[in-house]
This record gives C-alpha cells, sequence and structure tokens, in this order.
C-alpha cells in the first residue's frame, strides 16, 4: 500500500492525489446514452431502469471484498470499538442514513455506527461548497469523536478521489486505525490507502457523472450488506427477528408483540403485556421462557399492594 519515497502522514493523500490520475475515472465517463431531453418519458425510464438493473450484479462481483470488510467491522465491535462511515455528498448521506438506522433497527447505541460527511450536518441537508476538497478536515472531524484503534473507519467515495475521504483514511493509517473504502472506481487513491477495498465499478451514469444514480445505489446495496451482516454476526437478529429493535411507535409495537406471541405460542393480548413489561422483544421472550408465571406473579404483587395500601388507609 505505501510506495517508495512516498509521504506517510497527511501529505501521503495529497501525494496520492496527486500521482493517481493514471486510472480509470469510469464515474466522469460519458454516458451511453444522448439527447435525454428528446426521449419520451417511457424511453427515459425504461432506460435508467435498464441501468439500474446492472448495479447488483457489480455488487456480486464485490462480494469477497465486501465479507473482508463485515470480518473487519465484527472485529472492530467485538473488540468494543466502534464504526464510522466518511464521505462527501451523497455518499456522506448514505453512510448517515445507515449510521442512523442501526439503533432503531438493532437497539445499538446511537454512537456505536456513527456517520460523518464533509461540511458536518448541515450538509445533510444543503451542500457546503469545496468542504470536499480539505484533506485535513476529514480526520479532525474522526477525532472530535476520540477515533482510536479499536475502531474501523470506512471511506465512502464514489469517484475514489474526493479530498476530505482519502486525506482522513490516509490519517487513520498513520495512526494505526482499521481502514476499509467503498468506491465506484478501479485502483483509486481512496482505495490504496483502505486496508480493505470494495470497488464496485457500475460503468458511466445514464446522466454523466451524477453519482447519485447507479453509483449512489451501489453504495447503499453495499452499506445494506455490510451493516446487516455485521449486526446479525454480533448477535442482534435471532432466527429472522430484529428482536433488539427499538419500539418507538404502534407498527413497531405490533410487530413485536407478534414476534413474542408467534415465539412463545402465547395469545397476542399477553405478547403485548409482556412487551409492555419488559420493554424489548429479546427481555420479553428470555424472562418468559424463565418463569412462564411472570406477568401473573406481577399481578399477584401489584394486587397485594393495592390490598396493603387499602387496609393502612383503613386503619388511618
Amino acid at each position: 500500500k505505501i510506495l517508495n519515497n512516498q509521504p506517510t502522514s497527511l501529505n501521503h493523500s495529497k501525494f496520492l492525489l496527486k500521482h493517481y490520475n493514471i486510472m480509470e475515472n469510469v464515474t466522469e465517463s460519458s454516458s451511453k446514452y444522448d439527447n435525454l431531453e428528446k426521449m419520451s418519458i417511457s424511453e427515459l425510464l425504461v432506460n435508467m431502469n435498464n441501468e439500474d438493473k446492472t448495479v447488483p450484479l457489480a455488487v456480486e462481483k464485490a462480494l469477497p471484498e465486501i465479507e473482508q470488510l463485515v470480518a473487519l467491522g465484527e472485529e472492530a465491535l467485538r473488540s468494543k470499538g466502534r464504526i464510522f462511515y466518511i464521505g462527501a455528498g451523497t455518499s456522506g448521506r448514505l453512510g448517515i442514513v445507515d449510521a442512523s438506522e442501526c439503533p432503531p433497527t438493532f437497539g445499538v447505541p446511537f454512537d456505536l455506527v456513527v456517520g460523518l460527511m464533509a461540511g458536518g450536518d448541515s450538509a445533510i441537508r444543503k451542500a457546503v461548497e469545496f468542504a470536499e476538497d480539505d484533506t485535513d478536515q476529514g480526520f479532525i472531524d474522526l477525532q472530535a469523536h476520540n477515533v482510536s484503534e479499536k475502531d474501523l473507519v470506512i471511506g465512502i467515495a464514489a469517484s475514489g478521489r474526493t479530498p476530505y475521504v482519502v486525506g482522513a483514511l490516509s490519517q487513520c493509517q498513520s495512526n494505526n486505525i482499521k481502514t476499509g473504502c467503498i468506491t465506484c472506481n478501479k485502483n483509486s487513491p481512496l482505495s490504496k490507502v483502505s486496508d480493505v477495498a470494495v470497488e464496485v465499478v457500475v460503468g458511466p451514469e445514464f446522466v454523466t457523472g451524477s453519482t447519485r444514480l447507479k453509483a449512489g445505489t451501489a453504495q447503499k446495496l453495499t452499506l445494506n450488506l455490510f451493516s446487516t451482516c455485521v449486526m446479525i454476526r454480533i448477535g442482534r437478529v435471532v432466527g429472522n427477528k430484529m428482536v433488539d429493535m427499538q419500539l418507538s411507535n404502534n407498527k413497531l409495537c405490533d410487530r413485536g408483540a407478534k414476534m413474542v406471541s408467534n415465539e412463545l405460542e402465547i395469545s397476542y393480548g399477553k405478547a403485548e403485556k409482556l412487551l409492555l413489561r419488559f420493554k424489548s422483544v429479546r427481555k420479553a421472550i428470555d424472562a418468559y421462557r424463565e418463569n412462564n408465571n411472570v406477568l401473573e406473579q406481577e399481578e399477584d404483587i401489584n394486587n397485594n399492594n393495592e390490598e396493603d395500601s387499602i387496609n393502612n388507609n383503613d386503619e388511618n
């Protein structure tokens, strides 16, 4: 990964960005289609959909590297570390989406999987000009979260050339922090500073250079595979159920009650009471299996407490 006579600190990323112009920048290649404005709505949809069909096949080719990345993610979390996604623009937003969905889906702490993007949180909704061109800021943002050798940092950049991301991973490697990347070009500067490089090459975009299209879809699919498999591997799924999901709305409470009911072969009403008592599908199931009279015993205790209260009031 380290070339002869090349710098190894912050200048490392600048060296890579300057000298790796030989890479084939597929994401910026001209579209296979032209005169888009002259196409009918049907033609636009059919042609775009035909391009989208190629994305899962490109992801499939990268499965061996995704497997390696999952292994690094599992290792980091089992070692009490965290996972960071870092990117800019669409890539950064996709990382933030995936990170933000881990707590409600798998019941993990909100800071176990962290998404960062160039320009900060304000850039989620509105682009911050030139934020992605700063090779130093990415690692500064990671340091604000006390990034350490226990963590895994994954750079997400369709082009594989984004200075904010390349600089961050370069500095991570200089500090013995494991790195990975998800990109859509081969042999990019980002891949050179990654312990595991996931390169999902989807070809030219329907609209030339618009990497929120196929490249964005490829990154989203890859993130789905990565985070879901990591969470399964650390025990956050039982059977095929999200037993640690946060019960944050009526739909999820209903789903949770059905899961408890089906797993324990009890009525929906009883399952609902268990869920209300233990606030977790996993805890409700475990408690009932340990003592299937847990609800009845609790009701007896509550009734006894009520009787004692009434008696005390009568005596007074």
